[in-house]
């Protein structure tokens, strides 16, 4: 009896297909990377497709760089970026230079300024990128409010399952993005397509984030200063802001994105020596306590927190206990279990991701299945803070795009 139905099934099935609107490239996602690939495969002539989740494409650049959108660096080069193979970015970053980024943005007519280590922000704000990748991508089918559910691959082409229906393409291009910052519509539906077509994925946490310490006391909550932090071979130099709940700023999120396996050593007085300061003032300046002589080389109550109550004349001070200060002052150590990231709902992007020994950094496609293809924070690559999250999305997804 079942028999009998199988036939009428299979031609349901057929005719479902055969009536799906097909594309020759399928890209998930309407961010950054998957909007650069869109413009990379309409210049091949190819018919393309951008499906995405939300109302509106470029909601993450929208926000980048307080909305100034700091959209690539100089120095855009393998050591700013992290995962588990971070040579993986070479042959990317090759390809697509901050100079091949600098002149589409002109050739966009984009104004855009250099603020400081190579940073480059447009002068007229995020809106100035969005409007230029949008009409890049003009051409393309843009479908949104559209959740894609799954993928799958049924003989010659994708099936792609959306909650509005199916759609067929003969490649497809996976530029969700990571989980970080949920409100602006990020989910894992990249991570289980690339599961889906047997995909290793690493696991992930936040990263460019804030962290929870107990480290330091909550009434320093507010203060910002400059800081050297030491992670491995690692050191950062940036300001560091107090937090009531940890510590925050450039430096902090910026080591967030480093591995996380080891100890974090944080100097809060960089550019001298502190020893030498007090040593010299023990005989310079002996009626000074230790909190009124560090208040000179940092905020006031940073130097009171250092100091501990201690209000006698530093020339009453052994040397002994002067290195001791000197010593929780640059080297504060948090040791790796001993804080916490801030949630993906306030991290900038996301350590993990799709394993890059399975992706051709040739080509950003898959070595598992042929047609598939990765592109931006999807993947296990993580840049700095500074535009170099930014630049890997024009960069992989523009490569996708061009062989998708």
């Amino acid at each position: 009896m079942d028999g009998l139905f199988l036939p009428w099934i299979f031609y349901v099935h057929r005719a479902r297909i055969s009536h799906m609107k097909k594309y020759d490239v399928m890209i998930i996602g309407a961010g950054a990377s998957g909007m650069a690939a869109a413009h990379a495969a309409l210049a091949r002539g190819r018919s393309v497709a951008v499906i995405d989740m939300g109302d509106v494409p470029l909601r993450k650049v929208a926000v980048s760089g307080g909305g100034r959108c700091n959209f690539t660096n100089a120095a855009a080069t393998r050591n700013r970026y992290f995962g588990g193979n971070p040579d993986f970015v070479r042959g990317p970053l090759a390809r697509v230079t901050c100079g091949d980024v600098l002149d589409w943005a002109t050739r966009a007519g984009i104004r855009w300024t250099e603020k400081s280590a190579g940073q480059y922000f447009c002068a007229d704000g995020a809106g100035a990128i969005i409007d230029a990748l949008m009409a890049d991508a003009r051409g393309a089918k843009i479908i949104q409010n559209d959740a894609v559910e799954s993928v799958d691959f049924t003989g010659d082409q994708f099936i792609i399952h959306a909650a509005s229906g199916e759609y067929g393409a003969t490649s497809v291009i996976v530029a969700t993005g990571g989980t970080s910052f949920p409100t602006l519509g990020t989910s894992d539906i990249g991570y289980k397509i690339a599961k889906h077509f047997g995909h290793k994925i690493i696991p992930v946490r936040p990263a460019l984030c804030a962290i929870a310490t107990s480290a330091f006391p909550d009434t320093l909550a507010g203060i910002s200063l400059p800081v050297e932090i030491t992670i491995g071979r690692d050191v950062i130099t940036d300001n560091m802001l107090f937090t009531h709940v940890g510590i925050g700023g450039p430096a902090v999120y910026r080591a967030t994105v480093r591995n996380s396996d080891t100890d974090w050593i944080i100097n809060l007085m960089p550019a001298v020596n502190t020893f030498e300061i007090l040593s010299r003032a023990k005989h310079t300046d002996g009626r000074k306590n230790i909190a009124t002589i560090l208040g000179q080389h940092m905020p006031a109550r940073v130097a009171q927190w250092i100091a501990r109550g201690d209000v006698r004349n530093i020339a009453d001070i052994r040397d002994t206990d002067l290195r001791q200060i000197a010593e929780r002052t640059q080297h504060i150590v948090i040791a790796r279990d001993a804080y916490k990231y801030h949630g993906l709902r306030s991290a900038e992007v996301v350590r993990g991701g799709i394993a890059t020994d399975q992706i051709s950094s040739r080509t950003m496609e898959s070595k598992l299945r042929s047609g598939l293809f990765f592109a931006g924070e999807v993947i296990d690559i993580a840049g700095d803070l500074g535009g170099f999250n930014l630049h890997w999305a024009w960069a992989s997804g523009t490569i996708a795009g061009e062989n998708a």
